[in-house]
């Protein structure tokens, strides 16, 4: 497979503090890229990486961070992100919107203040999806509602960019081993505290199921690194797919999602998940 040179360019990494987003960072700078770091804290940057100011949520970091840019720009990799989770019912509004600004709305910010950038270089958008962006699972409806939401925003700008020489890409992981989703059961645990007599013996079954998954994968997911690898190659194919899906299981759900009917994949789930 042919690769383009990597020496010297930018590349800019949101939510690099841990997890994905870090080894990303790591692994683009192993590629040979200067690698600029988007973390909330500057202290929080992975050793040797350029740090950059950055929440995504705030228009003020957002515009710095484009400053800092300046008009070139290689790849972009949105990772930032959250994990809301607990039943429909129950998961109050303010925490969805919550979920849908870091996890979307901070993404398209992002895209578009860098945007002229990687029009000038011809460069990379990499939007860290994942395959709950194909299946929603009980108890992730926020997560996943942020990303289909990527996933549309990324196939739109995918379609419009295209033509003018930048690619678009998303990433799909399965279960990874990162702190998202210990952040995202204290999430739930706080949100799921508030439950009703009705609400917990309606959901008792399926938080059990879910809590013991959730904790299997904080434990026996993919490294980060598996992930960060995904990430190379679509930086570095000179024709990169549209959707990397990283990990067997996320693979066997995609495989499943396309091929079996709704009410097929609803006993499966209901079956893996209470």
């Amino acid at each position: 497979m042919r690769i383009v040179d990597a020496m010297s360019r930018l590349a800019l990494v949101t939510g690099a503090s841990t997890g994905i987003g870090r080894a990303t960072a790591f692994h683009l700078a192993g590629l040979g890229y200067h690698v600029l770091a988007g973390v909330r804290n500057p202290a929080d940057a992975p050793d040797g990486i350029e740090p950059l100011q950055l929440d995504v949520t705030s228009e003020a970091d957002v515009a710095a961070a484009a400053e800092r840019v300046g008009r070139g720009l290689h790849v972009l990799v949105n990772n930032a992100g959250i994990a809301v989770s607990g039943p429909v019912e129950v998961v109050p509004v303010e925490e969805w919107r919550r979920q849908l600004e870091v996890n979307l709305l901070g993404q398209i910010a992002v895209t578009q203040a860098l945007l002229p950038a990687l029009l000038e270089a011809r460069g990379r958008v990499i939007n860290m999806s994942s395959i709950g962006g194909r299946v929603a699972n009980p108890l992730f409806g926020p997560y996943s509602a942020s990303k289909f939401g990527l996933e549309a925003f990324s196939d739109a700008l995918r379609r419009e960019v295209g033509p003018h020489g930048v690619r678009v890409v998303s990433i799909e992981p399965g279960g990874i081993a990162t702190p998202i989703w210990g952040k995202g059961m204290d999430d739930a645990r706080r949100i799921t505290a508030g439950m009703s007599p009705e609400q917990e013996k309606r959901y008792a079954g399926v938080v059990a199921g879910v809590t013991k998954i959730v904790e299997r994968l904080a434990k026996d997911g993919l490294p980060p690194e598996a992930v960060a690898e995904a990430v190379g190659r679509a930086v570095t194919a000179r024709r990169p797919r549209a959707r990397y899906v990283v990990g067997r299981d996320a693979k066997v759900q995609a495989i499943a999602a396309r091929l079996l009917p709704d009410r097929v994949m609803d006993a499966l789930i209901r079956r893996a998940t209470t």
